[in-house]
């Protein structure tokens, strides 16, 4: 084969151009792979927060239909925060409430950003639970 000025191209010559290629495009790609992870790990903890808020409340419901009345807020404090991660349980809160025959719980907890335990976001994700009153006697 030649080329137009009629010499024969050098084997490898144009293999050789493009040497280093695809390490430049994988470091110009790095920032978006990085950020990318970042994003999907925050996304992960947000998931995860909303489900430890909704089991907190499922236990604590669960702790507060089976004590006495006067015991309610108590044993429902203490159920919600007892399977909770150390870095949820500093900010979390719990609260029962009994009406209608019902006793409801609601955990509000905090968000973490990235490391969880280091810093959280400014919002609160909350679980909410309700079971019919239990006779106690």
């Amino acid at each position: 084969m030649r080329t137009r000025t009629g010499t024969r191209p050098v084997p490898g010559h144009i293999r050789d151009r493009d040497r280093g290629q695809v390490t430049v495009e994988f470091l110009g790609m790095t920032p978006t792979i990085l950020i990318t992870l970042v994003v999907l790990w925050q996304l992960v903890l947000v998931g995860y927060t909303f489900t430890l808020a909704g089991n907190a409340a499922d236990e604590a419901v669960r702790a507060g239909t089976a004590t006495a009345p006067d015991a309610r807020q108590g044993a429902c404090e203490e159920a919600g925060l007892d399977k909770l991660p150390d870095a949820w349980k500093g900010a979390a809160t719990v609260n029962c409430a009994t009406g209608g025959g019902m006793v409801t719980a609601d955990v509000q907890l905090n968000v973490p950003i990235l490391f969880p335990g280091t810093a959280d976001f400014p919002f609160e994700v909350n679980g909410h639970a309700g079971a019919v009153e239990e006779e106690v006697g």
